[in-house]
């Protein structure tokens, strides 16, 4: 496992759990302001088979507000992704860790943003308890 991603796997197909990490990150206050098919951009611009892969930009304004306010250029790292994958009978959910995501600040700019990091992590930690406990 990546030392930069939030995990966790879910039974069900992709449509599905999508659903419901849009509606676990929705109660921690993010929306999602852009979403990738992966699978259906590389069939058609590359021709390749590949498994159901959707990448969701989740963004919770006010945290977003606030780290542009810290940095101007931190809006490169953001919105905060989080990639659904389709396994055989699961979904594999991943998260962008938005601690290891600012670590790539200036260490000036890291501890100003440090709380900011820390409470993102806290809320994302919660959407994927969220996932795991639902039935």
């Amino acid at each position: 496992m990546s030392n930069y991603a939030m995990k966790t796997i879910l039974s069900g197909d992709l449509i599905e759990v999508r659903t419901r990490a849009v509606e676990a990150l929705k109660a921690q206050g993010f929306g999602i302001l852009s979403e990738i098919d992966v699978q259906k951009t590389l069939k058609e611009k590359l021709g390749l088979e590949y498994e159901p892969y959707l990448i969701l930009g989740a963004c919770n304004p006010n945290l977003a507000r606030q780290a542009l306010d810290t940095d101007r250029d931190i809006g490169l790292l953001l919105p905060c992704n989080v990639v659904l994958r389709q396994l055989e009978g699961e979904v594999e959910v991943s998260i962008l860790d938005p601690e290891a995501m600012f670590s790539l600040t200036e260490e000036a700019t890291r501890r100003q943003l440090e709380p900011l990091a820390q409470e993102a992590r806290v809320r994302l930690s919660r959407a994927l308890q969220t996932l795991e406990e639902a039935p």
